[in-house]
């Protein structure tokens, strides 16, 4: 019980799904019920990004991992748009105890909608997809796409300089899996110049 109330836990719902870009380790697949994704952006960074908002009768799948010893600097700083709210009763993991889990979000009021001169990067979202598929296969890409709003932004093709700070590089196969999912929803790609 000691380690619980030591080691929150955050739930990730974008980028934080891949492993490959961070470095907490005592990590699981889980859900989050209640919220969704949405692409929003802020004064505090030039393009857009993934947020969580209150959606009732909204599932999200993500990856929870703990904080070690509850240090949440380091992440807070790397989640600084955002604010951090519990959500431990809406969590469903398999980690077998009681813990608390947080999630990072945007209030309502401080973000807009992407646009074009806030796209979200390719690079960003081909990361995200990667992570997804690692954790819950291309069933899980399939609902990551479902599940989140505001596919209407604009998608800048950084792919041939990622603008994205932890981009990571795709498989061809992973690629033509972002790609598809892109047509399947009508997404307007713009070429990065």
């Amino acid at each position: 019980m000691l380690r619980a109330m030591a080691d929150p836990f955050f739930f990730g719902y974008g980028s934080l799904v891949n492993r490959a870009t961070h470095g907490y380790v005592d990590a699981y697949p889980a859900r989050v019920k209640g919220w969704r994704r949405v692409w929003r952006h802020t004064a505090l960074r030039p393009v857009a990004f993934l947020t969580a908002e209150p959606a009732p009768d909204v599932e999200i799948e993500g990856l929870m991992a703990a904080v070690p010893g509850g240090d949440w600097r380091a992440l807070d700083e790397r989640e600084r748009a955002y604010e951090r709210r519990p959500v431990t009763e809406a969590a469903d993991h398999p980690v077998g105890r009681p813990v608390a889990v947080h999630i990072y979000t945007i209030p309502e009021g401080r973000h807009g909608r992407p646009d074009e001169a806030h796209p979200v990067l390719l690079s960003y979202l081909d990361t995200v997809v990667q992570g997804y598929l690692r954790e819950f296969g291309e069933e899980g890409v399939a609902r990551f796409f479902l599940t989140t709003a505001g596919w209407d932004a604009p998608i800048l093709n950084d792919r041939d300089g990622p603008r994205y700070p932890r981009a990571r590089s795709l498989r061809p196969e992973e690629r033509v899996l972002v790609d598809d999912w892109l047509r399947d929803i009508e997404a307007r790609v713009i070429q990065a110049t």
